[in-house]
Formats: C-alpha cells, sequence, structure tokens
C-alpha cells in the first residue's frame, strides 16, 4: 500500500504527515534530542517491559514445569561514531574507537524480555555478573555462556534458592566434597570410556569462601566437532600471543563440561545440553534486533541522539517480540507447534510503515489493524516440522539429544 493509497483512506492523515513535515526541520528534530528526551525514552522502555499481556500463559514441558522462571543473560555490541569514544569507548587499535553494549535478560518459559541495559563496549560480561543475582527469585534457573561465569555469582545464585546451568571454566579449583582432595579433571577424563559421565564436586576457592557443591558433568563431543575447536583455538592463540596452545587444553577440547546445582531428578544429565542449548534463543532475539530493527546502524556522533535512537528500536522489539511469545506459547500448548521468530519479525518490519501512519491517526486503529492481521501472519510464518531437525523445544520435549547436542557443539 503506497502512502497515496493510505491518505485517501484516511483523509486526516495524509494532511497530518504533511503538517509535521512543514513544522519540524531536520534541524528542530536534531535539537530535541536531549538529555530530557533520553530520561523520557528509558522511561518509556522500562515501561514497556513491566506491561504484562493479558491471560500470559507459560509453555508446557515436562522439563521446564520444574523452573519457576528460565532466565537467559547475554550481551550484544557493536561498533558506533569514533565522535562518542569519550561516552561508550571501544578497545582502540584494531577494533573500533567506540563501542555500544546491551546486557539483556529473556524469560524463556514466558517470553518475556525483562530488561535491557546500555553499557560501554568495553565492560567485560564477567563485570556485569554481579549483577545478575537482583533479578533472580527463588525457584529460577539461569542459564549464561562463559563470559559471565564467576565462583562468587554461582554461590550466591544458590544461597537465594534458584538454580544455574553453565559451561565450567577449566583452571577453576574443584575438591571431592567428602575428602576435600583436589581433583585432577584430565585424570579423570583419561580413565572414562563412555560418552558421558558426572560427579558431585566442591567448585570454587576455598581461601575465599566462594566454594558451591553443585555437579560437574562431562560431555564428549564428535571428533570432528573436537579437531574444529582445536583448530580455532590454535588460530586464536597464534593471534594474540603468538603460540601453541597447551597440551592440556587441547586434549580437554575432546569434551564439553558444564556444572549445575539443579538435583538431578529435575534435570538428568543426558538433558543437560538439550537444556543449554535455549540459550542460543537470545542469539536469535539479537539477531533480529540487528537485522531487522537495524539497532546496530546509526550516523549520529551525539550521546543523546544514539541513545534515543537505541531505546526506540528496543521498545520496539519488547513490543513484537511479546506478541510473538504469546502466540508461540498457545501454538506450543494446544498443538505442539512453534512460530519462527525470524519471519515474524520481517513480516512485522514490511507492515511498520503503515502501523506508523496509523498510529498518528490513534492507537485505535494500529491495534485494530494488527487484530486483523496478525492471524493472516501465523500462516506465513510457522515453524516446519521435520523428523531429521528436531527445533531444541521438540527435543527437550522429547528427551532426545541428538539434535541440540549438534546446536551447542557446533557452537
Amino acid at each position: 500500500m503506497t502512502v497515496g493509497q493510505m491518505g485517501m483512506k484516511h483523509p486526516s492523515l495524509a494532511a497530518m504527515v504533511e503538517a509535521i513535515k512543514v513544522s519540524i526541520s531536520r534541524e528542530g528534530m536534531h535539537r530535541r534530542f536531549t538529555g530530557t528526551a533520553v530520561a523520557f525514552m528509558r522511561r518509556c522502555a522500562e515501561f514497556v517491559m513491566k506491561q504484562k499481556a493479558s491471560g500470559m500463559i507459560r509453555l508446557q514441558s515436562k522439563i521446564l514445569q520444574h523452573f519457576k522462571r528460565i532466565l537467559i543473560f547475554d550481551s550484544t555490541s557493536w561498533d558506533i561514531s569514533p565522535a562518542l569514544k569519550n561516552v561508550l569507548p571501544g578497545y582502540g587499535g584494531g577494533a573500533s574507537d567506540a563501542n555500544c553494549k546491551v546486557q539483556t535478560c529473556y524469560e524463556y518459559n514466558g517470553g518475556e524480555l525483562m530488561f535491557f541495559e546500555i553499557t560501554a563496549g568495553t565492560n567485560p560480561d564477567n563485570a556485569y555478573t554481579s549483577e545478575l543475582t537482583s533479578h533472580l527469585r527463588q525457584g529460577d534457573l539461569i542459564l549464561f555462556d562463559l563470559g559471565y561465569f564467576c565462583t562468587k555469582t554461582l554461590r550466591d545464585i544458590n544461597r537465594i534458592g534458584a538454580y544455574f546451568l553453565c559451561r565450567f571454566f577449566i583452571g577453576t579449583a574443584l575438591l571431592d566434597p567428602i575428602t576435600l582432595m583436589p581433583i585432577d579433571l584430565l585424570q579423570t577424563l583419561r580413565k572414562m570410556k563412555g560418552n558421558s559421565y558426572q560427579m558431585n564436586v566442591l567448585m570454587g576457592s576455598q581461601y575465599r569462601g566462594l566454594q558451591v557443591v553443585c555437579r560437574l558433568v562431562y560431555l564428549r563431543v564428535p571428533q570432528e566437532i573436537a579437531n574444529e575447536r582445536r583448530r580455532k583455538m590454535r588460530k586464536a592463540m597464534q593471534k594474540r600471543k603468538g603460540r601453541e596452545p597447551s597440551a592440556y587444553h587441547m586434549q580437554m577440547a575432546g569434551w564439553t563440561l558444564m556444572v549445575t546445582n539443579a538435583p538431578e531428578e529435575w534435570l538428568p544429565t543426558e538433558m543437560m545440553r538439550p537444556l543449554y542449548s535455549l540459550r542460543w534463543q537470545i542469539e536469535l532475539l539479537f539477531k533480529q534486533i540487528k537485522s531487522v530493527l537495524c539497532i546496530h546502524r546509526s550516523n549520529t556522533g551525539k550521546e543523546n541522539r544514539l541513545l534515543c535512537e537505541i531505546y526506540g528500536k528496543l521498545i520496539m522489539a519488547v513490543m513484537i517480540h511479546r506478541i510473538h511469545a504469546d502466540i508461540n506459547i498457545r501454538l506450543w500448548n494446544t498443538q505442539r507447534r512453534e512460530l519462527s521468530m525470524e519471519k515474524f519479525y520481517k513480516r512485522i518490519q514490511e507492515r511498520a510503515f503503515i502501523i506508523l501512519q496509523l498510529l498518528l491517526v490513534s492507537l485505535q486503529k494500529a491495534t485494530a489493524y494488527l487484530q486483523d492481521e496478525i492471524p493472516r501472519l501465523i500462516k506465513n510464518c510457522l515453524k516446519s516440522r521435520q523428523r531429521s531437525r528436531r527445533s531444541t523445544l521438540e527435543t527437550i520435549d522429547r528427551g532426545k539429544l541428538k539434535a541440540a547436542s549438534v546446536i551447542l557443539d557446533a557452537a
């Protein structure tokens, strides 16, 4: 539908658009990006995230039902104008002088984006780790990658009565919880004959009081995956330090080591890898925010304008994702079907200009349009069923390991 066609259906809309063009010049619009505007956009983002969909339901799955919420933490970053290097600094050198990072929490069971926090690209994820526990409740399960690994945080999660599932950071102290003797990981692995093994360990420094009792799980990876890991390890070490990786780390590449404090009856060994692969859902979200909403594209060198643009796109991400989550959960619970996040974002993007024009008329007209349009979108956005390649949720629901194992190991 063209702008002219929209104007014919909504005569007042065309007049309003023309009035906006006349009354606000480019320079005038630029002057409106102030600190007050940033504060307003931040409050709007916080307001949108606090709103709950009417009758919001949760995913029904035997494994997921043990945990009140499944929280996935991760971050995404991108380079910005070098003019902002004093506000949001980058690493410089071969990297960008200015870089923006967004810390994110995604609640998988209810499909909610719980928070965003904008930081400088130089802020490492492990520096943000101490903030994670402030978002937890008793009975939650938290998933994150090695960038957030910290034994103090894992100890605090355990004290709250929440649960964690993450990759083990090689080099962290391990003791036998009964004898308090150090555990030699490599010697333990050499004695193993099967593809998986688990043991209870006391993890963390005994001198700093950061120890936590948990399960350490060893999962053997296919030979081709192990070789690819070693290739990447050699390349990274040569680039950063100009030397070969140690023999110890090369041998450990043949295994995936994971830790959790969840009881085995809730989280069996064979389901740890599939459940952990849920973490890639937030990577899919980041992909849509960048490729569809273009959050990483900005030509401005002004802090206030950049932040207003980012908050505006994050607000849109929350709204689209909440609609997607509500539909996806209902489809899964009733039909065991899933709605493609990527397709749904793209279909909304195609209709974004129409939605914007209707919003200029009234919220009711935009809402009515979406209510009519979304049922048609669902048919085009359903995930196809493939017996040979099940989705992560199908794998968890069926209790099978193979599909999710490939997703995790390939990373």
